[in-house]
C-alpha cells in the first residue's frame, strides 16, 4: 500500500471514531452516564491516535481540515437521523460550505497529494 493511500484509511478511521466519540459525548449526559463517559474517551483518544499516524503521510493542515470538516458533516448526520435534531436552512448552507471547501481543497490544492 502506497503511504497516500495509508494516510488516507488513518484519516477515514479517525474521522469515523471521532464521530462515535463526539455522538457518545451526547449519550454521556455531562460525563454522568459511566460507559458512553468511558467510551467517548477511548473512541477520542484512537481517533487522535490515527490522526496522528495520517500525519505521516499528509501535512497537518489537510489533514485537520479535513478530519474537522467530515466529522462536523457526519456528526451533522447523526444529529438528525439518530439523535432526531434538527437543522435549520443556516446549518444546512454552512454544512454544503463545508463538503465544498473539503472537495475544492482536495481535488484543487497542490498542498494535497494525489
Amino acid at each position: 500500500m502506497t503511504p497516500t493511500l495509508t494516510a488516507y484509511g488513518a484519516l477515514a478511521a479517525a474521522i469515523v471514531l471521532e464521530v462515535i466519540g463526539t455522538t457518545l459525548l451526547q449519550k454521556s449526559a455531562q460525563f454522568t452516564k459511566l460507559l458512553p463517559t468511558a467510551g467517548m474517551v477511548m473512541f477520542y483518544v484512537a481517533s487522535f491516535y490515527l490522526l496522528s499516524q495520517a500525519l505521516k503521510g499528509m501535512p497537518l493542515g489537510i489533514a485537520y481540515a479535513m478530519w474537522g470538516g467530515l466529522g462536523i458533516v457526519l456528526t451533522a448526520l447523526i444529529s438528525v437521523f439518530y439523535l432526531k435534531q434538527s437543522l435549520d436552512l443556516a446549518a444546512l448552507a454552512g454544512i454544503a460550505l463545508i463538503v465544498t471547501g473539503v472537495v475544492v481543497m482536495n481535488t484543487l490544492s497542490s498542498t494535497v497529494s494525489h
